[in-house]
């Protein structure tokens, strides 16, 4: 199967993303209870529910494609190898904004084919976007029931280009990158919405110098690169995806649009 029709699952995994969306948000701005995870991040019923919908799906899609999740290799450890084509889930990337009530939260499904995102699809709950991949580029709809639209990368704007960063940046590291990569303003956004955003032309580079797994950046990597953008190690490097050898955890990257 080629790549181009691979990239036709994200309409699918679009509707995927979306049933998980109902199962988290009435979980949203209530009074929810709050694990610590191994590695000190947090963990809702929120996340464990979006993630038991999104499982159930993909076994009766694609019951021959394994899935490496958050929560499930949170619990059990991720596998020791992977074959050329799986997927990475994230039912609830942000989950410390989704716990403060803001509302960059995503739901994430990337497909995996020889290292490479070849189809994913990110829906965000608070607001009903979802972006997913397609044969002919990335699409974008608002709400289940809205129009698809083709979604695209802008130019690099001359003197406005506008860079995405974590909440939780230091003022001085933002700058840093800020005059390394060359943008002029910037703008502190969690989750894997900062990827989307850049995709529908909206901001124009993430560049991420810190920790992420793959299943963070998996599917909004591959809308950005449906979308006309570039998602690469900070050298140009191509940035590939099943490192079973490092628990699924990823290097630095920079995100662009055009």
């Amino acid at each position: 199967m080629s790549s181009e029709t691979l990239a036709d699952w994200g309409r699918a995994l679009a509707t995927i993303t979306e049933e998980a969306a109902l199962v988290i948000l009435p979980f949203w701005r209530t009074e929810l209870a709050v694990a610590q995870k191994a590695d000190e991040s947090p963990v809702t019923e929120a996340d464990r529910a979006g993630e038991r919908l999104i499982l159930d799906r993909l076994a009766t899609l694609w019951p021959d494609v394994p899935v490496v999740s958050e929560e499930h290799a949170s619990e059990f450890g991720t596998p020791d190898a992977i074959g050329p084509r799986f997927f990475l889930v994230d039912p609830v990337d942000g989950t410390k904004a989704f716990v403060r009530g803001d509302p960059n939260f995503t739901v994430n499904i990337g497909l995996i084919q020889d290292g490479v995102p070849v189809a994913g699809a990110v829906c965000a709950p608070a607001t009903g976007e979802v972006w997913f991949t397609t044969a002919q580029g990335a699409m974008k709809r608002d709400g289940v029931d809205g129009a698809e639209t083709r979604t695209h990368v802008r130019p690099w704007p001359k003197g406005q280009a506008l860079g995405l960063v974590s909440h939780t940046m230091r003022e001085e590291k933002a700058a840093e990158l800020a005059a390394q990569y060359g943008f002029d303003l910037r703008a502190p956004m969690d989750s894997s919405i900062k990827m989307c955003r850049i995709a529908e032309g909206s901001a124009d580079i993430y560049p991420r110098h810190g920790p992420t797994s793959e299943w963070d950046t998996a599917a909004g990597h591959a809308v950005l690169v449906a979308a006309g953008g570039t998602f690469t190690q900070p050298d140009g490097a191509p940035f590939l995806y099943g490192k079973a050898d490092q628990s699924f955890r990823n290097g630095w990257f920079v995100a662009r649009g055009g």
